[in-house]
């Protein structure tokens, strides 16, 4: 029986089987084996031949976007509007046959922008080439999944459906959840909040993935599909801006109601709707922050700042440093910052400060 037949014959289980609490540890274990032979479905082949029909492009830039959608619903139009690349329209589906870079300048940063082929239903299954597209998905700071206003909103529940599929989880954050392999004791369950899950539930899920010890422990309400995931290891947590486009086809009051929605952004990419708000939302969804250097001596250059990521690991000092260059942080004696993130100008730092956006930074060397 081919992979696909048993996860059909899973889904098709699961479907006529009750949820309530007697028949949530049989449901565990179906998800458990279900995810396994969805990774067995979407990793790689083995073959020692070459890197297959990937269309994989260098990483460049300070953040890389991802355009993902149905076919014909204005990928290649809003990526020639926004990047002045050229990517070929027209009235017909699969326009797009690959992945076409193209870079925004915003802000004073770069975003590469990639434009990719339209999915269909069942791309998680290898229909198409949702495995390519889905993959290259993978490796985006951002999606913007784009939909066509005029069409049913139902688009948008199967695209996150194949994305589910792939281990692609948009605008969700990881599980708070510690997992620790361990050598004897079994299987240990605890949750720091009242939880819905028990360790019965957990251990069936183990069952399926050979793991007789190890330890639990829920810091927030979860669920077992999360804790799967935990175990899985592979998930990538991505942000999400819902595109919908073409929105000189509908009413008003359907425009209003799509501007209320959390994560969605109405633009009309033929007549530069919103594409300013669209490049708000980005910038934000990116976290993305700009610090400015100043030469000992001269005034700052507010022309060219360097990005960074707004997180604890990405906004020191040290960060900074290895952003221009990474033998730089070996000669730094400390720095001097102005901005926000001091507590007067200028401050002395070491390497483990964090610095904030619009900061002012100079350098000293030993």
């Amino acid at each position: 029986m081919s992979v696909l037949q048993k996860i059909e014959d899973i889904e098709a289980e699961m479907a006529k089987t009750q949820k309530n609490k007697a028949t949530a540890n049989h449901l565990g274990l179906l998800k458990a084996k279900l995810a396994k032979l969805r990774r067995e479905l979407i990793a790689p082949p083995k073959s020692g031949g070459g890197g297959g029909e990937g269309f994989e492009v260098t990483k460049t830039g300070d953040a890389r976007v991802g355009l993902v959608g149905f076919p014909s619903v204005g990928k290649s139009t809003l990526l020639t509007k926004l990047t002045g690349t050229t990517s070929e329209v027209a009235a017909y589906e699969f326009t797009t046959l690959t992945c076409i870079p193209g870079v925004i300048h915003y802000k004073g940063a770069k975003i590469q922008l990639l434009d990719l082929p339209g999915i269909i239903e069942g791309a998680k299954d290898g229909k198409g080439r949702g495995r390519q597209v889905i993959a290259v998905a993978r490796s985006c700071n951002l999606i913007l999944l784009c939909l066509d206003a005029a069409k049913p909103a139902v688009h948008k529940r199967l695209i996150e459906h194949e994305m589910e599929g792939f281990g692609i989880r948009l605008n969700k954050r990881p599980p708070d959840v510690t997992f620790v392999r361990k050598d004897r004791g079994g299987i240990t369950f605890s949750a720091s909040v009242q939880s819905a899950l028990d360790v019965d539930q957990v251990k069936a899920v183990c069952t399926e993935y050979r793991i007789h010890n190890a330890a639990f422990h829920v810091r927030r309400e979860c669920t077992i599909d999360e804790i799967i995931d935990v175990i899985e290891g592979n998930r990538v947590y991505i942000p999400c801006i819902y595109v919908v486009n073409k929105i000189d086809a509908i009413a008003m009051e359907e425009l209003e109601l799509y501007d209320r929605l959390p994560h969605y952004c109405p633009i009309s990419s033929n007549l530069d709707w919103n594409l300013d708000g669209l490049l708000e939302d980005m910038w934000a969804k990116l976290c993305l922050l700009r610090v400015y250097t100043k030469p000992r001596g001269l005034f700052p250059d507010f022309d060219q700042p360097v990005i960074l990521r707004n997180d604890a690991r990405h906004t020191t000092v040290e960060a900074f440093c290895n952003k221009l260059h990474k033998a730089i942080i070996h000669d730094l004696k400390h720095a001097l910052v102005w901005g926000g993130s001091t507590k007067f100008n200028p401050q002395k730092v070491g390497k483990d400060h964090r610095l904030g956006g619009e900061d002012v930074l100079q350098l000293v060397k030993r």
